[in-house]
């Protein structure tokens, strides 16, 4: 029992080493990374829909109460400018919030059978709602210029 609890403790130890802004500019990365690249499916050039991502929201990504061409251009935009956000740690809760609730939408009423995956990205989002971009994040900066400033 003891060398357990003293493996266990050196863990924590180890564990304790890791800074807070570490972990989450990590979570920022990881789901910007997933989002962004999920946005870039849907577009031509920078920023231009194609024909194949309109009837995607036309068919499978159908939503009940959102046109479909409404729909294709909020969660293309979204895709694109919430991971940027998020990866720069700027509005970092926000752009959290924004693609949770995506994940929620997406989970409700597009893939209902891919929960563990929609899980998996609330986990990392929800820390960052919590908690914020952390101190490697332009969100803290900002804050301490502020603070500097009063």
């Amino acid at each position: 029992m003891t060398l357990g609890m003293s493996l266990s403790a050196r863990i924590a130890r180890l564990g304790a080493l890791i800074p807070d802004a570490l972990l989450l500019l990590v979570a920022r990365l990881a789901v910007a990374a997933v989002f962004f690249l999920s946005g870039r499916t849907k577009v031509e050039g920078l920023l231009t829909i194609t024909d194949g991502a309109y009837e995607l929201f036309r068919t499978e990504y159908r939503l009940p109460l959102i046109p479909p061409d409404i729909a294709a251009v909020a969660a293309t935009l979204s895709e694109h400018a919430f991971p940027i956000l998020l990866a720069l740690g700027l509005f970092t809760r926000a752009a959290a919030a924004g693609l949770l609730v995506m994940t929620l939408v997406i989970q409700l009423f597009v893939y209902p059978d891919a929960w563990p995956t929609h899980l998996s990205w609330a986990a990392i989002l929800l820390p960052l709602i919590a908690r914020g971009g952390g101190a490697w994040s332009l969100d803290a900066v900002s804050g301490r210029a502020l603070a500097a400033i009063r």
